[in-house]
């Protein structure tokens, strides 16, 4: 499976594309913005493409000819400001989608945030983010929505809190975390990217939407039930 990853530069994306170029059933190719970040990617062998999610859709079409899979990554970050998420996160996410809408690539990945999903929470300022993380949240929640309401084989993923620890193999998988009696509201970014690659492993997944949490259950166990 050829899978391109968008935001392949970011903390989750640079984890998950070495551990496609590792693997035996898939093939990556990560999606960067910059030329000198692609010269630095393709010096350790792996395959990249150059895309800017602040231009035109047709930029995204072009890269995403001939691959299986789509794996949306790509953020922002914290310190960008509000118009920046919203063009990155929410406007760079809808124009993926439509493109792979447009060119049959029917297996869309996209990284969300926990709670965002839930309007209540983020519109209210219910989180540590202050007034930039309701624009956050806005963004990843309609970005999700409208990869619901696409034709496209979606997953959407909502993790806790990111953290660089080494992975250790082992999540909770849930539609809603508020019913898990102990959440560790923490995970590895390691173990989200290998939560990805389960995510693309398992036709169990497509449309459906999943709370990813630190645990106790190995993650092919875990994506599988």
């Amino acid at each position: 499976m050829k899978v391109l990853v968008i935001g392949a530069h970011g903390k989750i994306g640079q984890i998950l594309t070495k551990k496609l170029h590792d693997s035996h059933d898939f093939e990556e190719i990560a999606g960067l913005r910059t030329a000198d970040q692609q010269h630095a990617y393709e010096a350790v062998g792996l395959q990249t493409v150059t895309l800017d999610l602040e231009k035109e859709q047709t930029d995204l079409e072009n890269v995403m000819q001939g691959v299986d899979a789509v794996v949306f990554t790509a953020g922002s970050g914290g310190k960008t400001g509000p118009e920046k998420t919203m063009m990155i996160d929410l406007d760079g996410a809808v124009k993926s989608i439509k493109a792979a809408e447009k060119l049959g690539v029917k297996r869309f990945v996209i990284v969300s945030a926990i709670n965002a999903n839930k309007r209540e929470f983020w519109s209210y300022g219910r989180h540590d983010l202050g007034a930039t993380g309701n624009f956050y949240y806005a963004a990843k929640h309609y970005a999700d929505l409208y990869l619901e309401h696409s034709n496209l084989d979606y997953t959407i993923l909502r993790p806790t809190l990111l953290l660089d620890d080494a992975g250790t193999g082992n999540v909770t998988v849930v539609d809603d975390l508020a019913t898990v009696a102990s959440p560790k509201m923490k995970i590895p970014r390691a173990d989200v990217a290998e939560t990805i690659m389960a995510v693309l492993r398992n036709q169990n997944t497509v449309r459906r939407s999943f709370d990813l949490d630190g645990g106790d259950t190995p993650i092919k166990e875990a994506i599988n039930d």
